[in-house]
């Protein structure tokens, strides 16, 4: 007999021993807050986004009672940043009371940076890397770098090389008068010139979308968001703000309409594209002030150190594609695949939570989601993706009426999406988003039992 000679294993089949032996790890969301979401230029125009910040994290931080080995990261959204604070997240970290030694990440991708900055802590934590992070964002319209035109920053460059007083009698040589004028950022997309607004004005046009089912729509969002307001819905979600030295306190958000009618919407002229645009001030969501934050972490890690899941985070989509005339159709490309990913169709969700970055955009989306057409050309499926119900969908308000701080938006999302699961006795929410760049996102959560 020919004894058998045992091989050694080689790299692949030590890794496959090894996952097979890993379990895996389930995220879960504990609690979320945020920041009042303030109209620019209103009662938050003196904050910075670092202020801002660090106020939703001492929120969080007092809400969950949260120790620093809870958060061994934090992951945090801005898009307008500061140089002065460049990584904001790090910043946000070290005046919060966390250790030290807590790592911090700032990442930007528009509309959904704050979504991506939940995902990146997932991903963290199902490799096992870190049990837990705060994840978040925020953004302050009321105060954006302001630059000088090219010409003249390079000429102040040039100063530092100066060394005699004579040297500054040719800075002005080769230089206009409009040179010195200031450069205010544009809100537009770098690849095409146009703005959200040009954008959102030629997809609905594609798609039929008439400005009296925009008007519908943006009048919807401020009649819910006004009712979730006043039966305190949303304060659970909101750390108040001292203002104006501590002579004022804000509690609720200021850009809820509550008695906006489609009458007065339809009077308001197109902001756009003129004249035969659709796209409004009072269809569009506003230039906003706010910040959010979240703690996530790994369940068992959550469950031993005392904290309670409101939701576990199931799974997520990121899809892109060239800006053009469907600039913001990113969620009918991303609800599907997400929900793939868990065998999972429209009609199993109970909570939808959608970003209204504009009233046509949001129509566009539902009606792509909802049209067989759309699916077979566009998606490669036979069916439609199916009906969002109008009594789930962003039952407590959105972007359109609470507003819209671009770094902060997605963290509010989630947290609004798991306190409606337990408010409305619900099993999965799904949550979706479109960004600048043609690109869309989408995620599936499951309130925890």
């Amino acid at each position: 007999m020919v004894n058998s000679v045992k091989l050694p294993l080689n790299s692949l089949d030590i890794i496959i021993a090894m996952s097979k032996k890993q379990t895996v790890r389930e995220i879960v969301f504990i609690d979320g807050v945020r920041t009042p979401f303030l109209r620019a230029q209103t009662d938050f125009k003196t904050f910075s986004a670092f202020d801002l910040g660090r106020l939703a994290v001492n929120g969080l931080v007092t809400k969950t009672k949260l120790s620093s080995a809870d958060a061994e990261h934090v992951y945090f959204g801005n898009v307008i940043q500061d140089i002065n604070t460049s990584n904001i997240a790090r910043e946000i970290a070290l005046a919060s009371g966390l250790s030290d030694s807590t790592t911090a990440t700032t990442i930007s991708m528009a509309c959904i940076s704050s979504n991506m900055a939940l995902t990146n802590a997932m991903d963290a934590i199902a490799q096992s890397q870190i049990n837990g992070a705060i994840v978040g964002g925020v953004e302050v319209m009321s105060d954006i770098p302001i630059r000088f035109r090219k010409k003249f920053r390079q000429k102040l460059l040039e100063t530092q090389r100066y060394r005699r007083a004579t040297d500054w009698l040719g800075f002005f040589k080769g230089l206009r008068p409009s040179d010195l004028l200031p450069e205010i950022p544009s809100i537009s997309e770098f690849s095409t010139g146009e703005t959200m607004g040009q954008s959102c004005d030629k997809m609905t046009a594609k798609y039929s979308v008439s400005r009296e089912e925009q008007d519908e729509f943006a009048a919807r969002s401020h009649r819910h968001a006004a009712d979730a307001t006043e039966k305190g819905l949303l304060s659970d979600e909101i750390v108040p703000v001292s203002t104006d030295k501590g002579k004022a306190i804000i509690k609720t958000d200021n850009g809820i309409r509550g008695d906006t009618t489609i009458e007065k919407l339809s009077s308001l002229r197109p902001a756009f594209i003129k004249p035969h645009g659709t796209a409004t001030a009072g269809n569009s969501s506003f230039l906003t002030d706010g910040a959010s934050a979240a703690l996530v972490m790994e369940k068992e890690a959550a469950l031993k150190t005392g904290h309670q899941p409101k939701a576990i985070l199931r799974a997520y989509s990121y899809v892109a594609q060239r800006p053009g005339n469907e600039l913001l159709i990113g969620p009918a490309f991303a609800v599907p695949k997400v929900l793939d990913q868990l065998q999972l169709t429209i009609n199993d969700i109970d909570v939808f939570e959608f970003h209204e970055a504009f009233a046509g955009q949001m129509v566009t989306v539902l009606k792509a989601l909802g049209s067989a057409e759309f699916a077979q050309e566009r998606l490669n499926r036979k069916e439609k993706v199916g009906d969002v119900p109008q009594n789930k969908l962003n039952q407590w308000g959105g972007s359109l009426s609470i507003g819209h701080p671009f770094g902060a938006t997605g963290t509010r999302l989630v947290t609004t999406a798991a306190n409606r699961l337990i408010h409305e006795d619900g099993r999965y929410a799904l949550i979706a988003a479109c960004a600048a760049g043609g690109q869309g996102h989408a995620m599936v959560i499951e309130r925890f039992e």
